[in-house]
């Protein structure tokens, strides 16, 4: 028994393979460069007034809305509802942003960012030496840019025997 499963095995041995075998290799750079950006909340205008034991001669008010133009205000006047008690009154006023212009893009840039009540700006990236280039051996090679820019590169190479 012994011999034919050795005289087997060495017949097998003698048998060509047939596998599919595949083998890629991809080379990728992506470079980016960021944009400037701004983010503007324009803030109203808000008045409160508030008191204990006074009348109103003059009301407080706000002035017309007017495009282009920050609200305008007119404070209140008050007296003593009955004298000689204690008395209080609050007024606030706070002065809302004017109606800004529009902003106007030029060859990918923006002048005059608008300055509101609640303002966030970034700056945009700057490509400076900012580069790569893949020869054809599949070799990368980056060279790093200004504030803002990212550059990555990737080489794969995969083996698949089926």
């Amino acid at each position: 028994m012994k011999r034919f499963a050795f005289v087997l095995g060495l017949s097998f041995l003698g048998l060509p393979a047939h596998a599919d075998v595949t083998f890629k290799t991809q080379s990728s750079i992506q470079l980016t460069v960021d944009g400037a950006g701004s983010v503007a909340t324009r803030l109203p205008s808000t008045l409160a007034v508030s008191g204990t034991n006074v009348t109103l001669d003059t009301v407080p008010s706000l002035g017309p809305l007017t495009a282009g133009s920050a609200v305008g205000y007119t404070p209140g006047a008050f007296s003593v509802t009955n004298a000689g008690d204690s008395f209080s009154y609050s007024e606030s006023f706070l002065e809302g942003d004017a109606t800004p212009s529009a902003t106007t893009v030029t060859g990918g840039v923006v002048t005059a960012l608008p300055m509101l009540g609640s303002t966030t700006t970034t700056s945009g990236g700057v490509a400076s030496n900012l580069s790569g280039t893949i020869d054809s051996g599949g070799e990368l090679s980056i060279t790093a840019g200004g504030a803002g820019t990212t550059a990555i590169g990737q080489f794969v190479t995969s083996l698949t025997v089926e």
